[in-house]
């Protein structure tokens, strides 16, 4: 008797291995979705979903560049794109996002953020570092602006020479005053600009620049092939220390305004989420209801394998990370439908073939091999739209795009693997006499 039962649950194992990897597969999966479920038995890390601007609430700031001097306006933009990220992740602000926008602005959303001055201050203090050198007139400016006349002329002219170009500023102090200063590491592209530069410039001034005020003007001795620069001045310990710092967090390529800024407040993220939340389990229960109460037992199956899918588009989505966003909540509640539009199609088949005379698992077999193409093409057409709107479009839309690309892909997986092998194992010979079921 032992032998039989042992026999048997062999033979299951081995015919129902991909069912038995589904469940397993769909509890870990729900630990993982919802750690606190099973907390008091089981010490499981809780991995947080990450939340968009408009759920968690925040600050959403627009910055316009300076591109008037800039001869590569694209390579500036990408320049304060990657400075403002280096300062914000600096700072510890939690998934920022910070894209351009057209060719001179630039959109900066914290969130969890709500006191604008607070973010606008964390972005603001990052230093715009400029080289400048002495042009043909300068001094007749100078000379100029003692009289009290051409005060609105800058008697020195852009090198070219940014804070893009910079790699590394430290704090150092001089072997002979020992007074702290701070020293100035280049990129390779800086290195060679500013060697050309100081050979250019022997025995005439070289000022450095920090947010549009001189900070040091030296004066070139010899040509400079390192790369390396100090910036001297009447500095404190502490005060080259934080200039270094704020150096390292990032110097600006191009000058930044402040045109835009907007506060959303936690309470109503909290209550965007709960009504998107709300309008998720609505959507669940009324394609369950559908399809239990059109397609009886098969529909049945559908709801199982659309609980399979609720679990794992969830982890991907806590995995990867993917921002959410109401765009992007819309997308996964638009998926939900889509996750059972291929069962849809297959059911409708099996009927017909049920209708013809045919067995439930021939009815089956046929169902599934003939709606494949369809449900396959149905997919893939959904699929190029969503792409096409992750890649073209901004934010918003992308997180629509991303839920919704991400939602089609799962569903194809439990739309035929899942809901496949449950039914294998429930049409056997014994429901030959219960059609009605299906």
């Amino acid at each position: 008797m032992r032998s039989k039962i042992r026999y048997v649950l062999i033979n299951f194992v081995k015919v129902n291995y991909l069912l038995i990897g589904i469940i397993v597969g769909s509890l870990l999966l729900f630990v993982f979705v919802y750690p606190q479920g099973v907390s008091k038995w089981v010490p499981v890390p809780n991995v947080p979903f990450r939340l968009g601007l408009d759920l968690l609430g925040g600050t959403h700031l627009v910055y316009q560049a300076d591109l008037s001097k800039s001869e590569n306006k694209n390579d500036a933009m990408q320049g304060v794109r990657d400075v403002i990220e280096r300062r914000v992740n600096f700072f510890g602000v939690a998934e920022p996002l910070i894209q351009i926008s057209g060719q001179d602005r630039l959109i900066v959303e914290l969130a969890g953020i709500s006191d604008v001055g607070q973010a606008i201050k964390l972005i603001g203090e990052t230093p715009f570092l400029e080289f400048k050198e002495t042009k043909a007139d300068t001094q007749a400016i100078l000379e100029a602006q003692q009289k009290g006349q051409r005060l609105n002329e800058d008697p020195l002219q852009s090198t070219g020479l940014n804070g893009r170009h910079l790699k590394r500023a430290a704090v150092a102090f001089d072997q002979q005053t020992y007074q702290p200063q701070v020293s100035l590491e280049l990129t390779d592209e800086g290195a060679k600009l500013f060697a050309e530069i100081t050979k250019k410039n022997l025995g005439k001034i070289v000022a450095i620049y920090l947010d549009g005020v001189p900070i040091s003007t030296p004066v070139v001795q010899s040509e400079i092939k390192d790369g390396n620069a100090v910036i001297t001045g009447k500095f404190t310990p502490i005060e080259s220390k934080l200039l270094a710092t704020r150096l390292n967090s990032g110097a600006l390529p191009v000058p930044i305004s402040l045109v835009s800024q907007q506060t959303i407040g936690a309470s109503l993220g909290a209550e965007s989420l709960a009504k998107s939340l709300k309008a998720g389990i609505y959507g669940l229960i009324l394609v369950a209801l559908f399809m239990i109460l059109f397609y009886r037992l098969p529909g049945v199956v559908s709801v199982i394998a659309l609980g399979v899918y609720v679990l794992i588009v969830l982890s991907i989505y806590k995995f990867i990370p993917v921002t959410l966003t109401l765009a992007g909540i819309a997308g996964f509640i638009l998926s939900l439908g889509m996750a059972v539009d291929a069962n849809v199609l297959i059911f409708a088949r099996m009927r017909e073939e049920l209708k013809a005379g045919k067995s439930i698992r021939a009815s089956m077999h046929e169902g599934f091999s003939r709606a494949w193409l369809s449900v396959r093409d149905s997919h893939v057409t959904t699929l190029i739209g969503a792409f096409v709107l992750y890649t073209f479009t901004t934010s918003i839309v992308k997180g629509f795009a991303l839920t919704l690309g991400i939602g089609v892909l799962t569903s194809l997986f439990t739309a035929t693997v899942v809901t496949r092998t449950i039914l294998n194992l429930i049409s056997g010979p014994k429901m030959e006499n219960k059609k009605r079921l299906f």
